[in-house]
């Protein structure tokens, strides 16, 4: 028999071979899933459900409560409301009335959509109002209304390139609405308030 030991191990060798190998296969993996798109994408769709989810609340209101009323306590539908964004002047063009960036949340009519959701059938079917997941720059929520008709429009601006006006998953030109660069939902015929 033999008493000598043999040492195992790696060498200095083998694992710079395999470094290098992980280094390149990081490197392609980022460039292939590129995360900053997959962030966006992940933002995008949840602009897009949090423009559905509103869009229904808004609607039973609408067809459930006995009198009502679209714009809050501002007095006026003419204007743009949106969470609290001071850069959104004039809605960055979306809509033509003036901005307004209300700072609450509230489903009471005090929030950045002026309707009293607590007067829908059964209670206010959303607990608070969402907000843009990066609410910067021009994207931010918007709600214009005409309440003389009971129509809105609620808007968003896409930014990743899949959801994005000609992007491969495109909701800003398909929508619908009356600009091909901002998403648009509501019951607004032609979507142009």
């Amino acid at each position: 028999m033999n008493t000598k030991q043999l040492k195992r191990g790696f060498t200095l060798v083998e694992l710079v071979v395999v470094l290098g190998i992980l280094a390149i296969l990081a490197t392609v993996t980022l460039l292939v899933l590129n995360p900053a798109q997959m962030f966006a994408q992940a933002r995008d769709s949840q602009r897009v459900s949090d423009l559905s989810t509103l869009n229904s609340a808004i609607s039973l209101y609408l067809s459930t409560a006995t009198t009502t009323q679209m714009y809050g306590s501002t007095g006026s539908c003419s204007n743009c409301f949106n969470y609290g964004n001071t850069q959104a002047a004039n809605c960055l063009g979306r809509h033509s009335g003036t901005s307004q960036g209300i700072n609450s949340r509230a489903v009471d009519q005090s929030g950045w959509i002026g309707v009293n959701f607590n007067m829908a059938t059964g209670g206010a079917p959303i607990s608070a109002l969402p907000t843009d997941p990066s609410s910067s720059g021009n994207l931010f929520y918007s709600y214009a209304c005409d309440n003389t008709n009971k129509t809105f429009e609620l808007d968003a601006d896409m930014e990743s390139t899949r959801y994005a006006s000609s992007g491969a998953n495109d909701k800003e030109s398909t929508d619908g609405g009356s600009s091909s660069s901002v998403y648009e939902v509501g019951n607004d015929p032609g979507l142009d308030l």
